[in-house]
């Protein structure tokens, strides 16, 4: 990472102002070897799974072996990358650009079938089995709270520990819940060692006859008014999967953790991604916030969809008051527009233009003096195509002066930002036309989020 550079000369109208802020470049940090791990987080929206599949693409046609997990549930990484669906299996990726060696893969969580790999890889066929039929295990794995935040990080690690590829980008879900993968460890913890649970775990811990009597004792009160509340057959189901479950819950535990230290490690790097609302912007501050209290190594910010203009020097202020110039026949070059003829104490409240001839008689003057409208055609439609031309040019100037109003919005939101949090860099990304549907276009924001421009300027826009 770098600062930007020196502002470039003045008369370019694209970069005339550069930010002094913080510049994250993405090529070094996708290039370098040592990342091993890139995750995008941020809230709803933003297009974090545009730009993890971009920064994968990216990556494998500089010669990185990719491969992007995401944990959306939106099909638009599919379609991007030209796959018909993702699963829980890597997919190559064709049309790929490999002359540097690299390939890219892609895959979508399946929280589900994750679960049931990390069964059918810990435990013996027969306890598998009865797990994988237990009624409660399915329900868990079909969607309990927090389960697929956990799965992701056991995909994680499965994937890092295969050291199949050298390069791994994750897209995580939306809004606050893409960084609750980092409470899974501990959720998970407090789950397995909770109370309820510990006296699940008792009979079978003691086992034999003692267990029994254990449970019939020690647990009746419990699962009597358990029973009540959940049904008998519900509490025997969550009883039969603690059961089996037990010898498997350290190998959870253990492995949460292996991952949640990966995630601090050297080699992973996280991107928060935005868009330049406040809204958007509140949720990144959060990321960075949270990320700097778990000790997660941030690489920086992605400032997705900004909207940019190589006319700024014309504020929005003088476009309007140039619109209402063309608009208004009364008005003649009025600095202020409308606001300057309202000031004037000889047209105001008048509905007559100053520009108007009128005889003493009370009708308009004409060439032959009768006040008869003359007759030139010719002079008629150079008047109206002026006319077109007027109202057109203030069309374009009120468009204009929109423009620069949001810029106006975008920058003040950014440097609110960056004023709280000067030390995290920023990659700014424009805003297309339309959305990314294939590897062309990812291929432009890949450009695009290396390219180090700012689109939006550092002084005020007026």
């Amino acid at each position: 990472m770098s600062r930007r550079p020196e502002p470039a000369q003045a008369n370019d109208p694209v970069r005339h102002h550069l930010s002094p802020t913080l510049s994250l470049d993405i090529d070094p940090l996708i290039e370098n070897p040592d990342t091993r791990i890139v995750v995008c987080c941020g809230s709803g929206g933003v297009g974090k799974t545009t730009t993890a599949a971009a920064l994968g693409l990216r990556a494998a046609e500089r010669g990185r072996k990719v491969v992007v997990l995401t944990i959306d549930p939106a099909r638009r990484l599919a379609q991007s990358m030209g796959i018909d669906s993702l699963d829980n299996t890597p997919r190559r990726v064709k049309d790929v650009d490999d002359s540097a060696g690299g390939e890219l893969h892609a895959m979508m969580l399946d929280m589900k079938r994750t679960f049931d790999e990390i069964v059918e890889a810990h435990a013996d066929p027969a306890r598998a089995a009865a797990i994988l039929g237990n009624p409660f295990y399915q329900s868990l794995s079909a969607g309990f709270a927090g389960t697929q935040e956990y799965m992701a990080m056991e995909k994680l690690g499965q994937l890092r520990s295969r050291d199949e590829w050298d390069l791994i980008v994750v897209d995580t879900p939306p809004s606050r819940s893409a960084l609750d993968f980092l409470d899974a460890p501990k959720r998970l913890g407090s789950f397995l060692d909770g109370k309820l649970i510990r006296v699940l775990l008792a009979p079978a811990k003691v086992g034999g006859r003692a267990g029994m009597k254990f449970l019939n004792v020690g647990m009746s009160m419990m699962t009597g008014a358990l029973g009540k509340v959940l049904g008998g057959q519900l509490l025997k189901d969550v009883q039969t999967f603690v059961a089996a479950m037990d010898s498997m819950f350290g190998g959870f535990r253990t492995r949460a953790d292996a991952t949640y230290k990966l995630l601090q490690a050297p080699g992973t790097a996280f991107l928060v991604v935005a868009a330049p609302e406040r809204d958007a912007l509140r949720e990144a501050a959060y990321f960075v916030e949270r990320l700097a209290a778990e000790d997660m190594p941030l690489a920086g910010l992605v400032l997705n969809r900004v909207h940019g203009s190589g006319a700024d020097r014309l504020s929005a202020e003088r476009a309007l008051a140039a619109a209402e110039n063309l608009e208004d026949s009364r008005i003649v070059d009025q600095g202020d527009g409308k606001a300057g003829l309202r000031n004037s104490p000889d047209t105001y409240g008048s509905s007559e233009s100053p520009a108007r001839n009128v005889t003493d008689g009370g009708s308009p003057a004409t060439e032959d003096g009768t006040g008869a409208a003359p007759e030139h055609p010719a002079a008629d439609g150079d008047a109206d195509a002026e006319r077109s031309v007027d109202r057109l040019t203030a069309g374009l100037l009120r468009l204009h002066a929109e423009r620069m109003q949001l810029l106006s919005r975008e920058q003040r939101t950014r440097d609110r930002f960056t004023a709280l949090h000067p030390e995290v860099a920023v990659a700014e990304v424009a805003a297309l036309p339309g959305d990314v549907h294939d590897l062309a276009g990812l291929r432009d924001i890949g450009e695009r989020l290396a390219a180090g421009r700012p689109e939006l300027p550092e002084t005020p826009l007026m």
